[in-house]
């Protein structure tokens, strides 16, 4: 270094910031063994501010725009340095730059599930997380609050911070709501709304402003997840006696159809099928023939009497009641684990619901059920 560079090195003629980040908050002008002359330039560009520190207190504050360095624009700072008539030597003092641009897409979250009480499930845990813009607002009370005097101050050093208030009100937002955990996607909006209103007093008090608060997700455990898809699909069938009649009718025709491994079985079934129907239609093709001996139409051999009726039974699932079903899809509904000894029954004539196990015609199909089959 010549003697020149040495001589220019020991003032500052110039102070700016141009921010090639896209998370610094606060960078503080290097000043190593340098000093600020009178006269000399600051540089304060759009969505920056520059704050002037006098041996740890606060100074003066500069918006954007281009600056002498004189006595007359630094009135907080000539009052600390006693600089009663201007200053002619150069003075010592750290300057901030505040970046006061919008800090978007700030991630928040719930580190572990939240505990609520749902009116329909009763206790529930759930996960929420979201996003939030924000901005700087207080220069000075961001310094004095939150950055202190690091060199250079990232989000990363103040988010999770704020992302403890924000789990925290959204937690008492949730709760207080009252609303059924079905219905929260359809609220996120007004959750939205809510939390930015309950959280923006507290970031103000870090000379933060909140400009955006978004929920993106309420989501609950995936167990709990998946019995909620059953009992989706369970309203999706609606009456189970009826779609168990469909399966086994569908069960039968395939099994007739199938000519590999069961196929004798399947024909024999088709076979069943085909004399049944042979003789209902050759019973009806009897019944309406004329007899040429009596002038008047064959009626045929008569029927057997109907069938007397068979006793149905809903049941009550998660609080609902489903049916009727009768004897056999009860049989089919056990063997298939949807039905237990603990299921609560009822059929006209009863006066209460009762446990499927303590009811007499239904008791023996549980004993008749085959235990699981043997693991592989």
């Amino acid at each position: 270094m010549g003697l020149f560079d040495k001589i220019r090195g020991e003032f500052i003629d110039i102070i700016e910031w141009t921010d090639s980040s896209n998370d610094t908050m606060v960078w503080r002008f290097p000043r190593y063994q340098n000093e600020i002359k009178n006269g000399a330039k600051l540089t304060v560009r759009e969505s920056q501010v520059a704050v002037f520190v006098n041996e740890g207190q606060l100074a003066d504050v500069f918006q954007p725009g281009m600056y002498d360095l004189t006595t007359q624009n630094l009135p907080i700072l000539s009052t600390l340095k006693g600089w009663k008539f201007g200053f002619n030597s150069p003075f010592k003092a750290e300057v901030y730059f505040v970046n006061t641009k919008q800090f978007t897409n700030q991630k928040w979250g719930t580190k572990n599930p939240i505990m609520i009480r749902d009116a329909e499930f009763g206790p529930l845990r759930i996960r929420a997380f979201g996003n939030y813009a924000m901005r700087i607002t207080d220069a000075a009370k961001f310094l004095k609050e939150v950055a202190g005097t690091d060199h250079e101050f990232t989000t990363d050093e103040v988010t999770e911070q704020l992302r403890n208030i924000v789990v925290t009100r959204f937690t008492d937002a949730v709760a207080s709501s009252k609303i059924p955990v079905l219905d929260m996607a359809s609220n996120y909006d007004e959750f939205s709304k809510l939390i930015q209103a309950r959280i923006k007093e507290e970031f103000n008090e870090y000379g933060i402003s909140i400009t955006k608060f978004l929920v993106e997700n309420i989501s609950l455990p995936p167990e709990v997840e998946q019995i909620l898809d059953k009992r989706a699909s369970m309203g999706i069938v609606g009456n189970l006696g009826a779609y168990t009649q469909f399966q086994t009718a569908n069960a039968i025709e395939n099994a007739a159809n199938n000519p590999n491994a069961g196929g004798l079985m399947g024909a024999g079934v088709g076979m069943g099928m085909g004399f049944g129907m042979g003789n209902q239609m050759a019973g009806m093709y009897n019944q309406n023939q004329f007899n040429p001996h009596q002038g008047t139409m064959n009626q045929g051999p008569q029927g057997p009497p109907p069938l007397p009726p068979m006793t149905q039974y809903f049941i009550a699932v998660n609080g609902q009641q489903q049916g009727p079903f009768d004897e056999a899809s009860f049989r089919v509904m056990i063997q298939s684990g949807s039905v237990n000894k603990d299921t609560m029954v009822w059929k006209n004539g009863m006066a209460a619901w009762t446990a499927a196990g303590q009811v007499g015609e239904l008791a023996s199909l549980f004993i008749n059920t085959p235990p699981p089959p043997p693991a592989v």
